[in-house]
């Protein structure tokens, strides 16, 4: 096990390659023909991984086209988007890159007149969008002007002094221009004219927000990073998260209740096991859809989202009485998205029967293949069975998450790779990987030169191999492949 006080800045300015690793593979990717600028910028991205990425909170007042503004950042249609104040949605933040530099980008879209009135809706809203973020775009419709709830926000957003860049949405030709212009009067500076639905004008307003956005991101959630291990502990709601993290106390430290929903915020508590010191993270229950009506479980989902960034290990509970559901798989693709080591715990295993065991087993077989490589307990948070075996399945998804392969090991391991099972030919030709190095760990992160563009079953092929020859066992692998330009003809 690795020492308990530990820190993300472990990783070397090569990724995690040292000076002499680093100037061995440089002189190895010179012989196989690739631009040395193009393989740093290969290992720097992937070393990268584990580093929080700045934040860009998207607020503004209901259906001025936030969520439409999201999607054009992101470049993908992702967020819900309807012609109607207060859609719901099920995720609230996208990764997204501009110019070579990536971000994070968090819509705050969902919400509407309630019984607290629109107001405080609005402050409740914004304000928690502006402490999480390390920059803002206020979307204003600029064919309707500045209104009261436009200025509540701005004054929201002074009071914060987080960089806000202005966006004028809606306008989609030079006759709205004139219309933007008069933004200037809220006093955020240059209001950018945006058509989000066609795109017009977003590549000035995005240049504003990387020139807003910090180079190395403030680490806004929580304690700074290092002390005790950070666990999540998340899943759908009423799978017993908060009886777990009691029984794993030894005493009653959260509210437990039948009623789901009982947990709104995470709660941090230090519990002492097999002599060290864990930090678990008891998180709200993660709906299917947030309604429009609670408000509170929008912010709670928000707020289990941001737990989840500041973990190491999400812990994830299933409801071992119940059929494995698409929202039990969304959650693992979170935890797995955000690049967590990862251990399935399921709950509740003392309520069954054989028969329910035999099909359990099989919808794991089925359901859950895509993480087959995550540590599996079969608990009872009321019982406490098996509970001793939840601590060594998190120690050993830790290790795998800072497993690090060294580059000549790796490129032995790929040599055997290539010589006993290549790549397939295709159109007559067959690509092969040439050599790698592992650039990053927490989690492992590879790249990979190759000679061409390889399938993604070959990729697949080969981190089954990486996970059977080094282990990795709960953790996410982010491989990444380049491919060799073809060189100029010689005259």
């Amino acid at each position: 096990m690795n020492d308990q006080i530990h820190s993300e800045g472990s990783d070397h300015e090569h990724g995690a390659l040292g000076d002499a690793e680093y100037a061995e593979f440089m002189e190895l990717a010179a012989q196989e023909g690739f631009d040395p600028e193009e393989v740093e910028g290969a290992i720097g991205q992937a070393g990268a991984g584990h580093v929080p990425l700045p934040v860009l909170a998207v607020v503004g007042r209901p259906n001025v086209g936030k969520s439409t503004l999201v999607n054009r950042i992101i470049g993908r249609r992702e967020a819900v988007v309807q012609d109607k104040p207060g859609v719901t949605r099920d995720r609230v933040s996208y990764e997204a890159e501009w110019a070579g530099r990536r971000f994070k980008v968090v819509d705050t879209g969902g919400w509407e007149q309630d019984v607290l009135g629109l107001d405080a809706s609005v402050a409740a809203q914004a304000e928690y969008a502006i402490e999480t973020a390390d920059a803002v775009v206020f979307v204003v419709d600029a064919t309707v002007g500045a209104t009261d709830t436009d200025e509540a926000v701005v004054k929201l957003l002074r009071r914060a002094g987080k960089p806000v860049v202005l966006c004028a949405n809606k306008v989609d030709g030079q006759s709205g221009e004139a219309d933007a212009t008069s933004l200037w009067s809220l006093g955020l500076g240059e209001p950018y004219p945006v058509s989000s639905l066609h795109g017009r004008g977003t590549g000035d307003m995005l240049d504003a927000v990387l020139e807003a956005l910090p180079e190395a991101p403030a680490q806004t959630f929580g304690t700074a990073l290092g002390g005790p291990r950070r666990i999540a502990l998340i899943g759908r709601p009423n799978v017993g998260k908060s009886s777990l993290l009691n029984k794993v106390a030894g005493e009653d430290r959260v509210v437990v209740n039948a009623l789901a929903g009982t947990t709104r915020d995470p709660v941090d508590e230090l519990i002492q096991l097999g002599g060290i010191t864990w930090k678990f993270i008891d998180t709200a229950g993660i709906r299917r859809r947030v309604h429009l009506q609670e408000g509170a479980d929008y912010y709670a989902s928000l707020r289990t989202a941001a737990a989840v960034e500041k973990a190491e290990v999400a812990v994830i509970l299933i409801d071992a009485s119940e059929s494995i559901s698409v929202q039990d798989q969304r959650i693992i693709s979170m935890a797995v998205d955000a690049g967590r080591a990862v251990v399935i715990a399921f709950n509740k295993w003392d309520t069954l029967d054989e028969e329910r065991r035999y099909y359990l087993e099989r919808e794991i077989d089925t359901e859950l293949a895509q993480i087959a490589w995550a540590p599996r307990v079969n608990v009872s948070a009321v019982t406490g069975r098996h509970m001793e075996k939840l601590v060594p399945a998190i120690e050993t998804a830790i290790e795998g998450w800072e497993t690090r392969v060294p580059t000549g090991r790796l490129n032995a391991f790929l040599g055997e790779i290539v010589a006993s099972h290549p790549h397939p030919v295709r159109g007559g030709k067959q690509p092969r990987i040439l050599f790698g190095t592992q650039a990053g760990v927490k989690p492992p992160r590879f790249v990979f030169f190759a000679s061409g563009f390889l399938e993604h079953g070959y990729r697949r092929f080969v981190e089954r191999r990486l996970r059977e020859e080094f282990g990795f066992e709960g953790t996410p692998l982010h491989i990444a492949v380049r491919v060799r330009e073809k060189r100029g003809r010689k005259k």
